[in-house]
C-alpha cells in the first residue's frame, strides 16, 4: 500500500526521516535497518538524526504513528464510502485493500505489521505505536459492519468483525512474504469477501438491498 508523501522539496528532515524509514523497513526489517542506512535513505545527516530522534526505536514508534496518521488520509478519501447499503461498503472495502496489492512486496505490506512482528517484546513504545494505527483503522469499519448487521438480522459483534479483516489481511502480508509474492494475500482477501458475504446472506449473483 503506497503511503501518500508530500513533495520532496517541501518535506523537512524529519519527514524525510519518517519516509524513509517507512520505506526501509517494509523492504528489510527493523533489526536490518541501521541509523547509517536510514540517514542515507532520507538523505540527511546523523546529527539532523539525532536532532529529531533519540534512537532508532524513537524513529520506528514515530513512523508506526506517521503511517496511521498519512494512510488514514488514503482510507477517508477512498470510494469504497460511497454505496448507500452498508453492506456493500463493507464489501467495496475489502475490494478496495485486494486493489492495493499492486508492485512488489514491500510497496503493499504494512509498516506497522512488518515492525510490530519484530519489535513488540523489545519496544513497548513501537508496540503501542504499531497497535494504534492497526486498531485505530479497524474502528473505522465498526460503523458500517453494524450498520449491515442491523439492516440484515445478522447477530455479531462488529468489534470482532472488524479486527478480523485485519487479522486476514496482517496474516495474508505474512504468507506473501514467506511465498515470495502477491498470491497468498490476495487468496486471503478473495476468502475474506467470501465469508462476509455468506455471514450476510449475500451471493455473487445478488446487489445491494433495496
Amino acid at each position: 500500500m503506497a503511503q501518500p508523501q508530500q513533495s520532496p522539496a517541501k518535506r523537512n528532515a524529519r519527514e524525510k526521516l519518517l519516509d524513509a524509514a517507512i520505506a526501509v523497513v517494509r523492504t528489510q526489517g527493523f533489526a536490518a535497518s541501521s541509523v547509517d542506512e536510514l540517514c542515507r535513505a532520507a538523505g540527511v545527516t546523523k546529527g539532523a538524526f539525532f536532532h529529531h530522534f533519540d534512537s532508532k526505536e524513537a524513529l520506528g514508534a514515530a513512523a508506526a504513528r506517521h503511517w496511521g496518521t498519512t494512510t488514514s488520509g488514503l482510507f477517508a478519501a477512498a470510494p469504497y464510502h460511497d454505496p448507500s447499503d452498508p453492506l456493500d461498503r463493507v464489501l467495496a472495502y475489502i475490494d478496495f485493500r485486494r486493489d492495493l496489492i499492486a508492485g512488489e512486496l514491500p510497496e503493499f505490506t504494512c509498516y506497522a505489521g512488518t515492525l510490530v512482528q519484530e519489535a513488540f517484546g523489545s519496544s513497548p513504545d513501537i508496540r503501542d505505536a504499531c497497535a494504534s494505527a492497526i486498531f485505530e483503522h479497524a474502528k473505522t469499519l465498526e460503523a458500517d459492519i453494524a450498520a449491515a448487521a442491523t439492516r440484515y438480522g445478522v447477530d455479531l459483534d462488529p468489534a470482532g468483525l472488524a479486527r478480523h479483516t485485519q487479522a486476514v489481511l496482517q496474516g495474508g502480508f505474512i504468507l506473501s512474504k514467506a511465498a515470495g509474492n502477491d498470491a497468498p494475500v490476495r487468496e486471503s482477501i478473495d476468502h475474506l469477501k467470501r465469508y462476509v458475504e455468506l455471514l450476510f446472506g449475500r451471493s455473487r449473483s445478488e446487489g445491494s438491498a433495496a
